[in-house]
């Protein structure tokens, strides 16, 4: 499905024109302006999935970002903008072939990371809960306790309690079950697939963040079932083999100057794993 068809970002005449008009001198940063265009990146055409590809600085975030905000995407986590952000973000054009869903969301490391980490909190609370607990348990079973008044009662019921059960059967009485604490990788695998829904534009900023080369290629799988059957569309930035080889994807690499769209065999990044492993191709034969 394709919600996004085109997305054009400011050229150089267009930004000149723009620092011509404005007045403000104060300020030694125009991100994001002159990011993408010094690669002369003015116009994305999109497919089901289309990938970003890049290194560090080469504007595929900021890429993403600005389409994010143009389209309204949702997003979890706070994104810093810059004081000209809004002026840049006005100056794009898009073209939709559909509406975009209110679902679509932009999804980022910070936002995994997040998650991941409430979810750990989330666990080290309940286990100090737990703690405090077994302590409750046998200073109840064990106290030498007479009621005298009604405002006594409830003391009287957990000691009754206390003393007809074992310890784990009083804490998992007392307490909420516990949240399973599930391994970084697990974590972030589950986030991507709660917050991806059906029929929605996704944009994930290096998704590969996080996951294992086994949640990777379980997160490719996920992804092109969702492109393909579920009316999704993704825009994503990696530099993963695993995800650039994803079926049918139109990859966009930011390394090359202009731009150009290149199949993920040939890029550098997935050029050096393959080298690397042609090179000791021996040692995995049994």
């Amino acid at each position: 499905m394709v919600y996004l068809h085109a997305f054009s970002f400011p050229n150089e005449e267009m930004e000149f024109d723009f620092f011509i008009k404005i007045k403000r001198t104060c300020y030694d940063s125009f991100y994001p302006f002159k990011v993408l265009s010094r690669k002369g990146f003015e116009t994305i055409v999109f497919e089901p999935v289309t990938i970003l590809y890049g290194g560090n600085g080469s504007g595929k975030s900021t890429a993403l970002n600005v389409i994010a905000e143009k389209t309204g995407s949702k997003r979890d986590s706070i994104f810093n903008k810059s004081n000209f952000y809004p002026d840049y973000v006005n100056m794009c054009e898009m073209q939709l072939k559909a509406a975009i869903p209110e679902n679509s969301r932009i999804i980022t490391s910070d936002d995994v990371f997040d998650y991941m980490l409430n979810i750990r909190n989330l666990n080290e609370g309940i286990d100090q809960k737990r703690e405090q607990l077994f302590e409750e348990y046998l200073d109840a079973k064990y106290s030498q306790f007479q009621m005298k008044s009604m405002a006594d009662y409830e003391q009287l019921k957990k000691i009754n309690t206390a003393r007809s059960k074992t310890q784990s059967r009083f804490v998992r009485n007392e307490l909420m079950d516990n949240v399973r604490e599930y391994s970084n990788g697990e974590s972030a695998f589950r986030y991507f697939t709660e917050k991806i829904g059906d029929n929605g534009l996704y944009i994930l900023d290096e998704p590969e963040n996080s996951l294992s080369p086994k949640r990777q290629m379980e997160l490719v799988k996920f992804l092109e079932d969702s492109a393909r059957f579920f009316g999704c569309q993704f825009i994503i930035s990696t530099h993963s083999p695993f995800l650039l080889s994803m079926r049918e994807a139109k990859i966009y690499n930011l390394d090359e100057n202009p731009v150009k769209v290149r199949r993920w065999t040939e890029l550098e990044n997935v050029r050096t794993y393959y080298e690397f492993f042609k090179k000791h191709e021996n040692k995995f034969q049994l």
